[in-house]
Order: structure tokens, then C-alpha cells, then sequence
């Protein structure tokens, strides 16, 4: 009897440690932590133009930016902009090097098993961009040429989606920047570069570029902020925040400022 009640005892007694444990790693102060620090550490690839880049002077500007300052603001938070390696960007993110990932970040079903997203707050496709004197206006065009993309991006998702057109490439290259393959596209070193619509558009009208669009696109998406998956507390003061942003018009305002007019989805 004593034999049994002392194995019975251990194991009551191991189920309530186990129980404790699952308990705490329930528990969600991600909100109140960040509020201690002070400090939100936005990650982000700073050559992705309009949504985060470099400007003339050096400093980071962009789309994204500018909303989560505005957000940082009403949180009365403190808001630090840390360029990361976009390849390595979830790695970033786990290790708490950054406390999100916002900068024209794709919401996909992958991603979506890694981290933790906001809804949506605008949307996108993965265009093709080719020099307007090519010649080429066509996906069927494109067979035995080179294609250029960022590793580590939607746009990669997008050409995984695609495996019959990416059969007829004579070449897939990955680069560190969509900077670094416009420039190669416009040297002749490519033939197309595969990447955000929004980009390649704001892209164009600013530097000038003889590149065109093509009319087909190879994926719709959507732009969300990426957070661990469990810090759902401070996802949702962000999500809350960017809500009231747009209906009291700030959100429209900051993308008429970058785009000319409101294309964000936030509330819509």
C-alpha cells in the first residue's frame, strides 16, 4: 500500500509540474514586457521602396514607416528601425533581435505557420518587370530567358507556384536587393526580375526607368505585420490601433502622401 501510494503521490505531483508549465507557457505578456522596455524594434529590409528604404540623406523613410510611427505614438512607445537580412528574417524575429517584421511582408499559408499576423492592411501581386524596349509583353514571351528575384521573398513563393512557367526560364537568380536586380535588368543581365507590384511601379515613376509591367501577374497577395506567433497580446494593441487609424482618417492620409490616393484595406 505505502509502494502504491508513494508512485500515485509522484505521479499527482508530476502532472501538477506539467500543468504549471503549460499554464505559464500560455501566458501572454508580450504588451506589458514591450511596455517595460520601451522600445519597439521594427525589422525590415531597407531597399523595398516606397514601403522602407534609404533616402538621400540616408535615412530610412517609407510607407511603413511612417504608419508605425504613428502607431509607436499612440501606443507611447518608442519606435527603432533595425535593417535585417530579409532571408533570415524569422530568424530575426525568434531570436528577439526584432520584436515584428513589417516592411511589404506577404501574408502566405507558410508564413502564416511561423508567425503571427495582423489582418491585412494592403494589397499586392507579383509582376514581371521587363525593359520597355524588349519586346516582351507575355508570360509565354518569357520562355528561355532570365528571371531575377530577392531571396527569401513572396516573389520566390509566387515562382514555386508557378512550375510551368518556371520551367521555361533558362535561369532563375537570387539577390540580396529587388534593387540590385533592377539594376541588373537594366544592364542587360536579365531579362525580367519578378516582384511586388508596388514596388516595381513606385520604382519606375521616381527613378525614371524605361522598364514596363506586364499585364499578367503571377500571384495576388496581401501585406500584414509579422509578430511570434505567441505574442498575440501586442499583435492585437497594433491591430487595434491601425483600426482606429483608419476610421479616424490618419491611415488614408499617410497613403495619399506615398500613393496619391487611400489603397489600404484596414477596416475595409
Amino acid at each position: 500500500m505505502k509502494r502504491s501510494f508513494f508512485f500515485l503521490l509522484i505521479f499527482v505531483l508530476t502532472l501538477s509540474l506539467l500543468s504549471s508549465v503549460v499554464i505559464a507557457a500560455k501566458k501572454d505578456n508580450s504588451w506589458t514586457d514591450l511596455q517595460k522596455k520601451g522600445e519597439f524594434v521594427l525589422g525590415l529590409d531597407d531597399s523595398f521602396p516606397p514601403m522602407g528604404f534609404r533616402d538621400a540623406n540616408g535615412q530610412i523613410v517609407g510607407f511603413d514607416i511612417d504608419v508605425a510611427k504613428a502607431v509607436c505614438d499612440r501606443l507611447g512607445i518608442n519606435l527603432k528601425l533595425q535593417p535585417i537580412n530579409w532571408d533570415a528574417k524569422e530568424q530575426e524575429l525568434n531570436t528577439k533581435n526584432i520584436d515584428c517584421i513589417w516592411n511589404g511582408l506577404t501574408i502566405t499559408p507558410e508564413r502564416q505557420r511561423n508567425l503571427l499576423f495582423t489582418k491585412p492592411y494592403m494589397d499586392n501581386r507579383q509582376v514581371l518587370v521587363v525593359r520597355a524596349d524588349s519586346g516582351l509583353a507575355s508570360l509565354s514571351a518569357l520562355s528561355g530567358k532570365k528571371l531575377g528575384l530577392q531571396a527569401g521573398s513572396s516573389a520566390k513563393d509566387a515562382l514555386n507556384s508557378a512550375p510551368a512557367f518556371e520551367a521555361t526560364l533558362a535561369a532563375v537568380i537570387e539577390f540580396d536587393e529587388n534593387m540590385t536586380a533592377l539594376m541588373d535588368l537594366e544592364m542587360g543581365g536579365l531579362d525580367v526580375v519578378l516582384m511586388d507590384e508596388i514596388v516595381a511601379r513606385y520604382y519606375i515613376q521616381q527613378r525614371a526607368k524605361n522598364f514596363s509591367v506586364l499585364n499578367e501577374a503571377l500571384s495576388h497577395e496581401e501585406y500584414g505585420i509579422g509578430f511570434r506567433k505567441n505574442d498575440r497580446q501586442l499583435m492585437e494593441k497594433f491591430q487595434k490601433t491601425l483600426e482606429a487609424m483608419a476610421k479616424d482618417g490618419t491611415l488614408a492620409a499617410i497613403s495619399e502622401q506615398w500613393f496619391g490616393e487611400d489603397i489600404t484595406v484596414v477596416a475595409k
